[in-house]
């Protein structure tokens, strides 16, 4: 194994604690879902090349529960990300997100001030294909804890959101998606070599994308493209629904993003879609 990838797998050992210090001061509506008939904590999983981290949660005693992945803002595994996987559990699922970033260290250690010390350090790091592969490697853990993974669906945000994009096109056996305002454009490279444009022809299960009419970086134009990039390729059974009054992060209820009306009905059709598409 090359030593790089051995030391760098273990640069992050552990979650996120508490909320993130870069998204700035913490908003008062912040929810937090308490742990009352769950089993819900930090795992370990398996990968390719050592273990990463993850924070699971699931109902007690429920074996079977259907399968969601909860992938992770730009931000990581942080106390919002654990409070989606237990609110999934509360609803009877079995809910893991997996640290994607755990290999290249620990974004819980920068603030607002070093937002871009963070993007350079860790985000700009991770390659896609390794991201799909821990994937995969946390769906065979949730199999391995007796979830249903035949069932199975993805939810993300924010940087979380385009990897559900990518996801969908590369897991055939993904029963349904539903991407939380990720970008869908960008200048490709090495380590991110298309965007969520460019695969919409090879998404396998359908996507549900759901965006936010103002916000500033995932334009209108962008998601006219996606649409029409869909349409081209026949995948009907995919839509992005958009949010008008909502700002980018209107779901991250710590944040003063949080727009409580459109998160609510947004959520709600999530589990609508999740639903219809069979992992309920």
């Amino acid at each position: 194994m090359d030593k790089n990838i051995t030391r760098r797998a273990f640069a992050a050992t552990g979650l996120v604690t508490g909320f993130t210090l870069a998204a700035g001061p913490l908003n008062a509506a912040a929810i937090v879902t308490d742990t009352k008939g769950l089993d819900a904590g930090e795992v370990s999983v398996a990968v390719s090349d050592g273990h990463i981290p993850a924070y699971r949660a699931r109902p007690v005693g429920r074996k079977n529960a259907p399968t969601v992945l909860v992938v992770q803002e730009i931000f990581g595994v942080h106390e919002h990300i654990k409070d989606l996987c237990r609110r999934f559990a509360k609803l009877g699922y079995y809910a893991i997100a997996p640290s994607l970033y755990a290999r290249f260290g620990d974004p819980g250690k920068y603030d607002m001030a070093h937002i871009q010390d963070m993007m350079t350090d860790i985000v700009s790091k991770v390659p896609d294909a390794e991201v799909m592969s821990d994937l995969d490697s946390t769906v065979a853990f949730a199999k391995g804890e007796s979830a249903d993974t035949a069932k199975l669906a993805i939810t993300g945000f924010c940087w979380g959101g385009r990897v559900v994009w990518l996801y969908a096109a590369h897991n055939p056996a993904l029963k349904a998606g539903a991407a939380w305002y990720g970008p869908l454009a960008g200048k490709p490279n090495e380590l991110r070599p298309k965007t969520a444009i460019d695969l919409a022809a090879d998404v396998h299960a359908p996507v549900l994308g759901l965006y936010a009419g103002q916000d500033h970086n995932i334009t209108a134009a962008d998601i006219d493209v996606m649409r029409a990039a869909l349409a081209k390729a026949g995948k009907t059974n995919s839509r992005i629904d958009v949010f008008d009054d909502a700002q980018h992060g209107f779901n991250a209820d710590y944040r003063d993003t949080y727009n409580e009306k459109d998160a609510r009905e947004a959520w709600a059709r999530m589990l609508a879609w999740f639903k219809a598409n069979g992992v309920s």
